[in-house]
């Protein structure tokens, strides 16, 4: 396991601690193409209106911005495009229970790197 000095913080939604009362905090990867982790390395990601959805076939998570990459040419893709989020299924049957509660959301918190992993 990494240790916390291998933890360097990429972005925060400091707004969410301060709109929304937070009841469970969840560790989850992001299903990224291309040269989104570049960009996200560069710090060039917005958390402000990001949320995330169970549906049917996982969690996805919806408008986070991460820009292009300047260097990428075709590889690069839609900077508000659906990301999966990389939980467990028991975590995501969880999760889907409680949002199926009236007044509860799912919001991203923070991304950070943590070794090698975003």
């Amino acid at each position: 396991m990494a240790k916390n000095a291998d933890i360097k913080k990429i972005a925060q939604n400091r707004r969410a601690r301060y709109d929304y009362f937070i009841d469970e905090i969840y560790e989850a990867g992001i299903a990224l193409k291309g040269t989104e982790v570049k960009s996200i390395r560069a710090g060039k990601i917005n958390l402000a209106d990001g949320y995330a959805r169970v549906e049917a076939d996982g969690c996805l998570l919806y408008n986070v911005h991460i820009s292009p990459y300047e260097a990428g040419n075709r590889y690069n893709v839609d900077p508000m495009r659906p990301r999966r989020l990389l939980l467990h299924k028991r975590e995501i049957r969880k999760l889907g229970s409680a949002v199926r509660e009236k007044g509860h959301t799912l919001i991203p918190l923070s991304v950070y790197l943590k070794g090698h992993l975003v």
